[in-house]
């Protein structure tokens, strides 16, 4: 049938121009986008899985970043480490020096820098997050993703507990000294080093008040110690009393029965006073000599009198006429004015009444009187130190403790390299699954680029060929006209 009112031959033409014209459209937008896959009607069931996929690559990327920042605070660490492990050798050098009988050196400035590398430890340890509770002495998590559930997506990196903390504490440094060994109060019964006691609490305080030797003359100090409303730990404690302490040669520790005792190569006696009776950093009234040195004691109670006292340290002499209406103060300057000289000291005794004479080295003294500063006349007996207060005890027992803080450091050194290296195993892993990931999307959403090439090509061969067409079938109808002529 021919008609002149449809024209199907044009319409047919149309549509496939239509068809065709899409389809270079879709083939334009895959070769412009790069994307096979540009909409969802493309194709919804790819566009889902490769839409996986990106979700994996995004999470994989922000997760290699995450490990690499895990890693570099690793590395932060072990720096840190390292250079603490440096200080313990130079305190294992310290105490071993201090270790030797032989050592003819002050003990106490040993002790200065042992102090001081003690308390930088913690200040580092403290830096790097590893003192105990610290910021990284914790179960450090790093989210990397790529795991079946969030648990396997996870890297733990566990420094918690005290066994990775490596503050002075932590590693029990605290207290430890080299200094000549320590002399414990006479009637004190507290234990500092008791599990989770505290000290003084409710603001109570405690004073010691030592007589002590400062410059070769005789001086009266008090240490005090402050509570709080919850009370002090037993580094707090010592801590108080070293800030006064130190500056005098002695140092404040605690023994091995965990009792408060006071060390220094320097003549001292010292007692304790103070109100609270449950929480108590001593016993009340409790006092000490320094019994690390050669010591004799006079009278418990000076009472002038005309007096000669005769004192001898090995080929070395010295004597002192006493008043009989002389002060025990004037009596002690006179006798250290005297014998300051041969390493010999005279405090006050414990009681603050009567007189303590005191040496580094075994001396005599002998008086011409009793009744005076010593109740019998002739050579007074001279005590040697006693046997808890050797003076290489403590620095034997530093060293003890130095080689358990090694051990404990090596553990967290452990910790901190094992840590790097599950995250540089966990980094190389998500790389690996973002390269496989990406991979499986592009197969999916990628645009084959040789193929829409050729597809652009027969488009717009089918686009002219269909142009060509339409135009002889929109001429057709016009050769009906001829017969409509006559």
């Amino acid at each position: 049938m021919i008609s002149i009112v449809t024209n199907y031959a044009s319409m047919v033409g149309n549509s496939n121009l239509q068809t065709t014209n899409n389809f270079q459209t879709q083939t334009v937008e895959a070769l412009t986008t790069g994307y096979r896959i540009n909409s969802s009607g493309d194709d919804p069931a790819g566009l889902a899985v490769a839409n996986q996929y990106r979700d994996n690559i995004s999470e994989l990327t922000q997760g290699v970043i995450n490990a690499n920042t895990g890693v570099s605070t690793l590395q932060i660490m072990d720096g840190g480490l390292s250079n603490i492990s440096t200080m313990l050798d130079r305190l294992k050098t310290l105490a071993t020096e201090s270790a030797s009988t032989t050592f003819t050196g002050d003990r106490s400035n040993i002790n200065v820098e042992y102090q001081q590398l003690v308390g930088q430890i913690t200040q580092q340890a403290t830096n790097i997050g590893l003192n105990a509770g610290g910021t990284n002495n914790v179960n450090n998590v790093v989210y990397v993703g790529g795991g079946s559930d969030n648990t396997n997506s996870e890297v733990d990196v566990d420094l918690s507990g005290t066994g990775n903390a490596v503050d002075s504490g932590s590693l029990g440094l605290t207290g430890s000294t080299v200094q000549g060994g320590g002399t414990e109060l006479t009637g004190n019964s507290v234990a500092l080093n008791t599990s989770g006691a505290t000290f003084l609490s409710a603001n109570a305080s405690e004073t010691f008040k030592f007589s002590l030797i400062n410059d070769g003359a005789a001086q009266a100090v008090t240490a005090t110690v402050t509570g709080t409303t919850s009370g002090l730990s037993e580094n707090d404690v010592l801590s108080q009393l070293n800030t006064t302490l130190n500056q005098y040669g002695i140092t404040a520790q605690v023994g091995s029965d965990g009792q408060l005792q006071f060390a220094g190569s320097t003549a001292f006696t010292v007692s304790a006073a103070t109100t609270d009776t449950t929480d108590a950093v001593a016993t009340a009234a409790s006092t000490a000599s320094n019994s690390s040195l050669y010591n004799v004691q006079g009278e418990a109670t000076f009472a002038p009198q005309a007096e000669t006292l005769s004192f001898q340290n090995g080929s070395n002499t010295a004597a002192v006429t006493l008043s009989s209406t002389g002060t025990l103060a004037q009596a002690i300057t006179a006798i250290n004015n005297a014998t300051s000289s041969l390493g010999i000291y005279a405090v006050k005794n414990a009681a603050g009444t009567g007189i303590s004479f005191q040496s580094g080295s075994n001396f005599s003294v002998s008086t011409n009187t009793a009744a005076g500063v010593f109740t019998a006349t002739g050579v007074q007996t001279v005590t040697a130190p006693v046997a808890s207060a050797t003076s290489t005890g403590n620095a034997t027992s530093a060293i003890t403790a130095i080689n358990n803080a090694l051990q404990q450091l090596g553990q967290a050194q452990a910790a901190v390299g094992a840590g790097e290296n599950k995250l540089q195993y966990a980094i190389n892993l998500a790389n690996s699954q973002i390269t496989n990931f990406s991979s499986a999307q592009s197969q999916i959403r990628d645009a084959d680029v040789a193929t829409e090439a050729a597809n652009l090509s027969q488009a717009q061969v089918l686009e002219q060929a269909s142009v060509a067409a339409m135009a002889q079938a929109n001429a057709a109808p016009q050769g009906l006209l001829k017969l409509l002529q006559g």
